[in-house]
């Protein structure tokens, strides 16, 4: 019970700290999303706020489902603890500690082992609360934090590339929104179709995890160019990241809305940054010589 206890306790200061899925020491937390352990597979500490648990492979420590069902078909080398759903041990599962639960009695194969007792917690009241909500609470916390640490480091670190992408997001936006679009859109297809094949599996993998941070990137970098047309020319670059941020957050509160936010966001983000930094490391062609007959061409040019 005090190991069950240890990781329940790391689970909050993991949400506190606004991580909606990380892993500490050996723990996996997710506040709200499923966690399946294939079979061949070996992780630490489960906890899950809101979501299942499903394992075929092997859970070096304890499982703690708030609100979700726990699926074990492997082995557990340690306790369960679902408060507000079942647990179900197929036929072959293995569980070392105790299996508690709070609502459902579990559901045990024959051939199933649990090494320790079978025992119910008491803990109907807290089955009814709405757990799912707390999820959705929690991982808005998360992506509000970090988005907000983001987007003020990237403010301390680099005020000029800002000003830089207000300037193409005023010169060149429908530029940006056609190379934004295809990033979104593009990278992924060309990570699934490289995660196909042997040789471009690297590549793939490497895709799917740099989309991560460039769609904060781009979310940031949204929230910097909205608050600066709102505040128009206004000298402060944080308060008009902090208003356009503020904006994005409270409409991601929306379900609808806040998914068009988002995904608006991070499109023009995206193709902002990448025709900023193009324009950025394109030379700069200089007047031409006089009689010479040739017009200066290029991105600082005046047909551009």
């Amino acid at each position: 019970m005090r190991r069950t206890i240890v990781v329940l306790l790391s689970a909050v200061l993991l949400l506190a700290l606004g991580a909606p899925q990380a892993a500490a020491a050996d723990a996996q937390v997710v506040i709200s999303g499923d966690v399946n352990v294939p079979r061949g597979s070996t992780v630490g500490d489960i906890v899950v706020v809101d979501g299942s648990v499903d394992v075929a492979g092997r859970v070096d420590g304890d499982v703690i489902a708030v609100s979700g069902p726990v699926r074990v078909a492997g082995t557990v080398d340690g306790s369960i603890s679902a408060v507000s759903d079942r647990v179900t041990l197929l036929p072959g599962a293995r569980v070392t500690g105790d299996v508690r639960y709070g609502d459902e009695r579990p559901a045990i194969a024959r051939s199933a082992t649990v090494g320790g007792e079978v025992s119910d917690e008491g803990w109907s009241e807290l089955a009814d609360f709405p757990w799912g909500a707390v999820g959705a609470v929690g991982w808005w916390l998360a992506v509000s934090i970090s988005t907000l640490v983001l987007g003020l480091v990237l403010l301390a670190l680099a005020p000029r590339a800002a000003d830089a992408a207000v300037d193409t997001a005023r010169t060149r936006l429908g530029v940006s929104l056609a190379w934004g679009a295809g990033l979104f859109f593009g990278l992924p297809l060309v990570a699934v179709v490289a995660l196909i094949t042997l040789i471009g599996f690297p590549l793939g993998l490497g895709l799917l995890l740099a989309l991560i941070p460039l769609a904060g990137l781009g979310y940031v970098t949204t929230a910097y160019l909205l608050g600066r047309v709102l505040l128009k020319d206004a000298p402060g670059r944080i308060a008009s990241f902090l208003v356009g941020w503020g904006l994005l957050r409270v409409a991601a509160i929306v379900p609808f809305l806040g998914v068009l936010a988002w995904l608006a966001a991070i499109v023009v983000g995206l193709g902002v940054l990448l025709v900023t930094l193009w324009r950025t490391r394109a030379p700069a062609v200089g007047p031409a010589p006089a009689g010479s007959g040739r017009v200066p061409t290029g991105p600082h040019s005046a047909a551009g």
